[in-house]
């Protein structure tokens, strides 16, 4: 009898462990409902992404798309931002479906030798990037200050203040997170007002933005948006900032429901840049667009330009451009150094403490850019040709992280349920085409204006050669391997 009551409570016991195994896997596998509380507590990581289509390098582009386009590439601004939003969306899915960013999965990914040239090579875009964003500060503040503080000056100011801004991340990542949506608040009340104190013209704007149009004498101002406002540590940066909310890679549900809170909120963050985008190209379409001085103008001399068109104002038009580039520059510097960091750890695993890892990325930048600072602090017209170089710089080094990034959002191994699909595979594929040749003819055309000479023309056929090779193999490698990880981390591992 105690037998029989004995096998029939083992029976039950066995049964119910297996209904808790069934309904614990099915609260794993299914997506929690929509959440309003749980989109605020995933709001962030992409207004922090949001920031490097805003940096002073975008803001350049866009006033000087404006004065010498005219409405005419605001389409394209459109769809550009769109492209941009696609590529962070893949770099989002690849962080939350992994639980790893897309630095580290680089270095376990390629052969050491592959590894350490594309680290090189995020470095430079990185550095390059982060030239433009402190100069753009530094310039704010000398506007701000009459002249009387110097570019160098403004530039250490500008180092100082990011590890200021920094230390709020180790206080709380949604500190950090509020600074930066006050700054992206400052910069679209700045250019809005500057927006209604000129008064584009609605009718033409909307049709700039409906209405493709492209011709010879604009394409060089469209290549230009393009090259600029996707950069390539910002990829990097968003796969890692989604590890800021902890979500179980195991738990398919819940990888779901993050990748369904980061899309709306990514979106709607691309949404606000491109607006606050749209307001800095109309304004200058509408002040400048067709005057003599289109082509002169900078990041330093159009708050004057727009002061002498408009007049004075309530408050001096002037003062409201100079205090939305330092918005945009201290903002995107800060981002900035928060790639480095997430980079350099990637890519070398080093092991260091975040503040080191911060002081030596903060390091490789400002030493650069002080030196640029001395160098071109009287010259607008240097200052410019420099900004030039720089943007062909970040262009050329997408596709280092634009083609990994790819190669492992396609390999199910590694993705799971998360592995994109064969239509949104075959979208991205072209995509990246298009900007790995719009930026190609961006470096060809520059190099055919700018360089000149027998030994320097050799030099760069020859570094032109390596780089595309090194293209062709990343390329190569994606579509023959088709599982995760190079040969020697797999052995090890197994």
């Amino acid at each position: 009898m105690s037998t029989h009551m004995t096998s029939d409570h083992q029976l039950q016991l066995l049964v119910g462990s297996h209904l808790y195994d069934n309904n614990h896997e099915d609260y794993n596998n299914s997506t929690p409902p929509f959440s309003w509380r749980k989109l605020w507590r995933f709001t962030g990581p992409g207004f922090l992404m949001s920031i490097a289509f805003l940096d002073p390098g975008n803001l350049e582009g866009d006033l000087q798309a404006g004065a010498s386009a005219g409405y005419s590439l605001l389409w394209l601004l459109l769809w550009t931002t769109a492209i941009g939003l696609l590529v962070q969306l893949l770099s989002a899915r690849l962080g939350v479906a992994t639980g790893r960013h897309l630095a580290e999965l680089c270095r376990e990914e390629y052969p050491n030798w592959a590894g350490k040239l594309l680290w090189v090579m995020a470095e430079l875009a990185l550095i390059g990037a982060d030239i433009q964003e402190v100069i753009g500060s530094a310039i704010a503040l000398s506007i701000l200050t009459h002249g009387v503080l110097p570019l160098w000056a403004g530039v250490l100011i500008t180092a100082f203040d990011c590890f200021i801004f920094l230390f709020l991340e180790n206080y709380n990542v949604r500190k950090l997170e509020a600074l930066f949506a006050f700054l992206i608040a400052v910069m679209a009340v700045s250019f809005a007002w500057m927006f209604g104190e000129t008064k584009p013209n609605a009718k033409e704007l909307l049709l700039g933005i409906v209405v493709p149009k492209l011709n010879s004498k604009t394409i060089q101002q469209a290549v230009g948006v393009v090259g600029c406002m996707i950069t390539p540590h910002n990829v990097f940066l968003h796969s890692a900032l989604v590890q800021s909310r902890k979500v179980d890679p195991k738990q398919t549900g819940r990888v779901r429901e993050a990748l369904r809170y980061y899309s709306i909120e990514s979106t709607v963050a691309l949404t606000i840049t491109f607006v606050i985008n749209l307001f800095v190209t109309t304004v200058f379409a509408k002040a400048f667009f067709g005057t003599t001085i289109a082509d002169t103008i900078g990041l330093r001399n159009p708050g004057q330009f727009l002061e002498e068109r408009f007049g004075g104002g309530l408050v001096p038009i002037l003062y409201i451009w100079a205090v939305g580039l330092l918005a945009a520059g201290q903002s995107s510097t800060i981002t900035g150094t928060y790639a480095g960091q997430f980079i350099m750890d990637g890519f070398l695993n080093l092991g260091l403490k975040k503040w080191a890892r911060a002081l030596i990325t903060r390091s490789c930048a400002i030493v650069p850019t002080l030196i640029v600072a001395l160098i071109f602090d009287s010259s607008e017209d240097m200052l410019d040709v420099l900004n030039e170089w720089l943007n062909v710089l970040q262009s050329i080094q997408f596709p280092f992280a634009l083609i990994p990034l790819l190669c492992l959002v396609v390999k199910e191994d590694l993705m799971g349920v998360c592995v994109i699909g064969p239509v949104l595979k075959t979208v991205s594929c072209i995509v990246a085409a298009l900007l790995i040749g719009i930026n190609g003819y961006l470096l060809q055309r520059f190099l055919a204006e700018e360089v000149s000479g027998a030994g320097l023309t050799c030099i760069i056929s020859v570094l032109a050669v390596a780089y595309v090779a090194f293209i062709v193999y990343l390329i190569w490698r994606g579509v023959t391997v088709t599982t995760f990880g190079f040969v020697k981390v797999r052995s090890q591992v197994a």
